[in-house]
């Protein structure tokens, strides 16, 4: 699939990125797309029109716009579990009807949400009381998406947040949820268990805990806890309302669920009309995929990048890097959608596949990063792709300064990848300091760039609640559009199976019930050593 570009690469070796600038004026305005006020410029890779050219090809070559459809439309495109994928639909607030199995979904959809604005209402305005009062603080107890996702958001949107103060448990480790409950009055909390069997072992563990310590501390959690779950017998069992539970669709995965009931937390925090703007920026961008010419399409574009560096380049991660402190859960938040979706070794048919999947993505917010592992993106060995991310505007008019130093810092972060420092430009600067000989040559060799690094860049007016939408749906539609053409199914997760499965056979053993015995070495070594603490 990828032979032609690879042949296309091989004439990249000797040119610079800088050298597609010098040849071309307009480079910068023709490789860039652009989205209801933000843009995506990745006019600082080697791609060409040429290679460009060829990866839009791979599009047509596995009928990208007919598996988007399906998508859309609610066709099973998930095979190995037969559902649809459709968290495009939790934020179609007016885009008409959505068929699976021939029946409509949206009025549920919808139903749905205004259950969620109501209840957000009433704890926002303190109609819905704990023992002790007014609901001062939220607890969300879940894990994966539903955790990352709207704790992720939760912070993003900061300057939107008048509502309680929400918290995260996501950790089985004891610690989590006691470093998080303490210090929280239990008669004026709000406990949320997002779990969509309601058995996930780990919530389920912290949420009895939770329990435990909410009843002991005179609150009511009969009123003070809300579920985030289809399974409305074991909610109830629970003790539960059944006006406090929020169902979803099994054809909304985890990582992918921050637009429904698994944003409770999130619509409580910043109230329903700003999560309704955060659907409406998911929509935008859903739009716009639907819509745009290939070459225009900032979903497509962004994931044609990442697989020329990845399948084509060999270049085997990718930094996500927003300059913008409130979006430091941001590339922890993508590393799960991406790693978790398109991290497989088997084709849709059960095939090995014959390329590498998905790239291991990470990073952290600029500047801290600077300071810390740029040191190897800049001088190391490896070439790792850039993915920045800037604001043109901040949230803080009285810090505009520390906001312009951020930009600035952003930008020049991209421009020295690209350009780089020669050899000759670190003796030049070492010779102005004053050294001479086999000195001036060591320490010039130590500053030297190497340059030609790759980066984009997704700028945009302001963070906010639509801001926010959009860039979280652009970073869905790249990872099923690298998927499709990759040809592996990106919404299933059997990885993460059979460690549940031996954790579950081990439980025993470790509390000491049940002997080690047809364990390997290793492992009961470890449990052995576990037991001498008990």
């Amino acid at each position: 699939m990828f032979e032609d570009l690879r042949a296309l690469k091989s004439r990249t070796e000797a040119r610079r990125i800088t050298d597609l600038f010098d040849a071309d004026a307009t480079r910068a305005s023709r490789f860039c797309c652009e989205s209801s006020d933000m843009r995506l410029d990745y006019s600082k890779t080697q791609i060409d029109d040429d290679i460009r050219t060829a990866l839009i090809a791979l599009c047509d070559s596995v009928a990208l716009a007919d598996k988007r459809e399906a998508m859309f439309s609610g066709a099973p495109i998930n095979e190995t579990e037969g559902r649809a994928v459709l968290h495009t639909a939790l934020r179609n607030l007016d885009g008409g009807p959505v068929s699976v199995d021939g029946q409509d979904v949206m009025p549920e959809v919808l139903a749905t949400l205004e259950h969620m604005r109501r209840f957000a209402d009433a704890v926002r305005g303190g109609a819905l009381k704990g023992a002790g009062g007014a609901i001062t603080d939220v607890v969300n107890i879940g894990i994966g998406g539903s955790d990352l996702g709207p704790a992720m958001a939760v912070l993003a949107l900061a300057p939107y947040r008048d509502g309680p103060r929400c918290h995260f448990v996501s950790n089985v480790d004891g610690a989590d949820i006691a470093d998080t409950l303490r210090g929280l009055d239990p008669t004026r909390t709000l406990v949320i268990v997002a779990s969509k069997t309601f058995t996930t072992i780990e919530t389920m563990t912290n949420a009895r805990t939770a329990r435990a310590w909410m009843r002991e501390g005179g609150g009511n959690p009969a009123k003070q806890f809300a579920a985030l779950s289809t399974a409305q017998d074991l909610t109830e069992a629970f003790g539960i309302p059944a006006d406090h539970v929020f169902g979803f669709a099994d054809w909304v995965g985890g990582r992918y669920s921050v637009w429904g009931p698994i944003g409770l937390s999130l619509m409580i925090a910043i109230g329903p009309k700003a999560f309704d703007a955060f659907l409406r920026g998911g929509q935008a961008m859903d739009l716009h995929f639907r819509s745009a010419e290939w070459h225009e399409n900032m979903p497509v574009m962004l994931a044609l990048v990442g697989l020329w560096h990845h399948q084509v380049c060999g270049y085997p991660s990718r930094a996500v890097l927003p300059y913008d402190q409130r979006l430091s859960r941001l590339p922890a938040y993508f590393q799960q959608l991406e790693m978790e979706s398109n991290g497989k070794s088997v084709a849709m048919n059960g095939a090995s596949l014959s390329e590498p999947s998905g790239p291991i993505v990470w990073g952290e917010p600029g500047t801290n990063g600077q300071h810390a592992f740029y040191q190897l993106i800049h001088q190391g060995t490896g070439v790792v792709p850039c993915e920045f991310m800037i604001a043109a505007e901040g949230h803080e008019p009285d810090l505009a300064h520390h906001h312009r130093l951020l930009v600035a810092n952003c930008l020049a972060q991209s421009e020295a990848l690209m350009q780089g420092r020669s050899l000759d430009e670190a003796r030049a600067r070492m010779a102005a300091k004053g050294l001479t000989g086999d000195e001036l040559e060591r320490q010039a060799r130590h500053r030297v760039f190497a340059g030609n690094r790759p980066s984009t860049t997704l700028i945009y007016p302001q963070l906010t609640p639509f801001v926010l939408g959009q860039i979280i749906a652009l970073y869905e539609h790249r990872v099923f559009v690298e998927g499709m053409i990759l040809g592996i199914n990106s919404f299933d997760q059997w990885g993460v199976e059979l460690g549940k499965e031996l954790a579950t056979s081990l439980g025993p053993i470790v509390d000491g019930e049940q002997s080690a015995e047809g364990k390997d070495g290793s492992t009961a070594g470890l449990v052995d050593y576990v037991l001498r603490y008990r």
